[in-house]
């Protein structure tokens, strides 16, 4: 077995006539590569809008490259899309895609390695997208990585999306350099339960209105329950399409427990108004009915209170009413500290790095009950 291991080694790593290795270049599909959350197989790219989507696999190789498609934010330098690759859990790229087509050399070795790869979008869907164009590499085949035993769906807004996570000055403004879905609350969570993730997120958006800085009026532009059956939300478009245009095929990914995190944003319209409060309790009902038409067999899990906890009674109320009216019990909720000031701010006074990891290790410990995990 060693000594046929051996020969069909050397023959994957002949050279070619002028001497170099001959290289292999793969389209990456789902049947090649194990999607991160939401993506869309195109004819040339598989697309990533939502924030932590991309890719993962494994290949035996010296060489390795992944060449990345920039949407129409390319030139657009604060909301060009920021992006991770990692090589066997080493960030080797973290970089923002300013061009139309960018290649990163991200592995070179003397000898064959067993590789895990990892792409990550690590800003949000709004803004941006991008695509994974290519990958070229001196291996004979890629292979998705193996499907985790748990999945996650994460359903929120910019504190999900880890926004500003890598700029500690709350004082300082958004762009999507200093956004990073890895820091998130969300993506820690998944990383501590070994779980397979999908997040489903927007910034500035909510159930009845998406954030207003006067409260007068609802800003119904930014609802995230429009998008939720979408492949997402952009003001950009890549190869002529906008991702608010494409359905979502929810047999694609089926998780075992969906987490909502929505209502930070709702509470600067709704603030201490009982009438605005009820619409949301409301509307975050019906959208709870959405979800379940959709995940027929998720455990629901609703959560506030990380931006300020004041909505929070109102979703127990969502989650009461929504039990009472159809009956489905495999729903609950839980409430997240409030951010301290000691823990320090991220930009626009969103969640710091130390915040983030409070919450992941509470939302950790309270699925592994729930959820016996």
């Amino acid at each position: 077995m060693k000594i046929v291991f051996t020969l069909l080694l050397c023959l994957l790593l002949i050279p070619t006539a002028n001497g170099e290795t001959a290289m292999n270049t793969f389209t990456p599909t789902w049947e090649n590569v194990k999607p991160l959350g939401r993506t869309q197989q195109l004819e040339d790219s598989l697309w990533l809008c939502f924030s932590g989507t991309g890719a993962e696999f494994t290949a035996e190789c010296t060489q390795l490259s992944i060449t990345m498609a920039g949407d129409s934010a390319v030139s657009a330098p604060a909301n060009r899309t920021r992006l991770a690759i990692e090589v066997n859990g080493l960030r080797v790229v973290d970089d923002m895609l300013d061009a139309a087509e960018k290649t990163y050399a991200v592995w070179e070795s003397d000898a064959p390695q067993n590789l895990t790869v990892r792409i990550i979008k690590l800003s949000e869907t709004a803004m941006s997208t991008c695509a994974i164009k290519a990958i070229t590499t001196d291996a004979a085949s890629i292979q998705p990585t193996p499907a985790r035993s748990r999945r996650i769906e994460f359903i929120g807004d910019s504190i999900t999306c880890g926004y500003g996570a890598d700029d500690e000055v709350a004082e300082h403004s958004f762009t999507t350099a200093t956004e990073n879905v890895t820091h998130s609350y969300a993506y820690k969570t998944a990383q501590a339960l070994d779980a397979d993730y999908s997040m489903v997120s927007i910034s500035g958006y909510g159930i009845i209105s998406g954030y207003t800085g006067t409260g007068e009026s609802k800003v119904t532009a930014q609802l995230l329950p429009t998008y939720y059956e979408k492949l997402g939300f952009s003001y950009a478009w890549y190869q002529g399409q906008t991702p608010a245009n494409v359905a979502w095929d929810f047999a694609a990914y089926t998780p075992d427990l969906i987490v909502v995190n929505l209502g930070t944003n709702d509470d600067s319209y709704t603030r201490d108004d009982p009438e605005r409060q009820e619409d949301y309790r409301a509307q975050y009902t019906e959208f709870l009915k959405v979800i379940r038409h959709n995940n027929p067999e998720a455990r629901i899990l609703c959560t506030l209170g990380i931006m300020g906890d004041r909505l929070y009674p109102q979703v127990e109320k969502a989650v009461a009413a929504y039990s009472g009216e159809t009956g489905d019990t495999n729903i609950s909720c839980m409430k997240f500290d409030v951010q301290l000031f000691s823990d320090g701010y991220s930009a626009d006074w969103h969640p710091s790095q130390k915040t983030h990891t409070k919450a992941a290790d509470k939302l950790t410990r309270h699925i592994t009950q729930l959820m016996g995990w």
